[in-house]
């Protein structure tokens, strides 16, 4: 099944993001986490793509395939272009359609000088277009609610996001934010730039301070008063923290689910309580 298929049925569907274990760490740790997850019965997992392209590194693939083949629920691979080359690509998309992965999310990758950036893929947009004439995939991207860090405006964002979807991209999961009104006001750019594909908004629940401020130095997502405020109140009281921040994202999630998004994709961060909480809150609305 394609991700796009689950857009056919009329409800709000509901995703979730996990990522493979540290190279220090064994990968069984992440089993721990999938048996938490599968028990909430999401429409469709999707797992992250480690820094630096190395195509031996095949956690990705494989826990992408064991949540279809041992949970019975659809996944989706990331697939990062700025440090592969079209040599890689081709490996890891022989990888993935070997293991049963039809469904990738499409994304540039964070520039890390630690790593040389490859020549031959400037743009996500660059990639899509290469994994839709190399076989029989279903292609997601990303978007940016409050804009790309990179790009010079939010405009000019959803113009690349548009030439995205054009090259093939038949779904967008949005990175995080903490302001549902920066969203619905993407959201109107977007439709109005001609963007009909389904767009999922991206959820993180924050329940602790390190977390939140790892995430907004890496995605520049801003932050309304209400949450600064939430965050300075229980800094210091670990337990509330947790639960305000798993608080603040359910009410985020409801008023996107009562102003009709065509989905949710909760970034779990390997926290099956965390998820699990957020599940029992929403799953009625779902």
């Amino acid at each position: 099944m394609y991700i796009s298929d689950l857009f056919k049925k009329d409800r709000t569907i509901f995703s979730f993001e996990v990522f493979p274990p540290k190279k220090t760490s064994s990968i069984e740790t992440i089993y721990e986490t999938l048996e938490g997850l599968s028990d909430l019965k999401p429409d469709f997992i999707s797992v992250t793509y480690g820094a630096g392209g190395n195509r031996s590194d095949s956690k990705t693939c494989q826990i992408a395939s064991d949540i279809q083949e041992k949970y019975g629920i659809l996944s989706a691979a990331h697939l990062t272009c700025v440090y592969n080359t079209k040599e890689d690509i081709d490996f890891i998309l022989k990888e993935l359609k070997t293991h049963g992965i039809h469904n990738i999310l499409a994304l540039r990758g964070d520039i890390n000088p630690e790593f040389p950036v490859k020549k031959d893929f400037k743009y996500a947009s660059e990639l899509v277009s290469y994994i839709k004439s190399h076989g029989d995939f279903h292609v997601s991207g990303a978007c940016y609610p409050e804009g790309h860090g990179e790009a010079e405006s939010l405009i000019d964002d959803i113009k690349n996001l548009r030439k995205k979807v054009e090259a093939g991209a038949e779904h967008l999961m949005s990175q995080l934010f903490f302001d549902n009104s920066h969203f619905y006001d993407f959201l109107e750019k977007a439709r109005i730039a001609g963007i009909e594909v389904p767009i999922e908004a991206g959820i993180m629940p924050v329940v602790n301070k390190s977390q939140i401020e790892r995430m907004v130095s890496m995605c520049g997502a801003s932050l309304p008063v209400k949450f600064s405020k939430m965050m300075q109140k229980y800094e210091h009281q670990p337990e509330a923290l947790r639960d305000a921040g798993i608080a603040y994202a359910i009410d985020q999630i409801v008023d996107l689910i009562s102003n009709g998004v065509d989905g949710i994709h909760l970034y779990t961060m390997n926290n099956p309580y965390v998820a699990g909480k957020i599940n029992d809150a929403v799953r009625s609305l779902l």
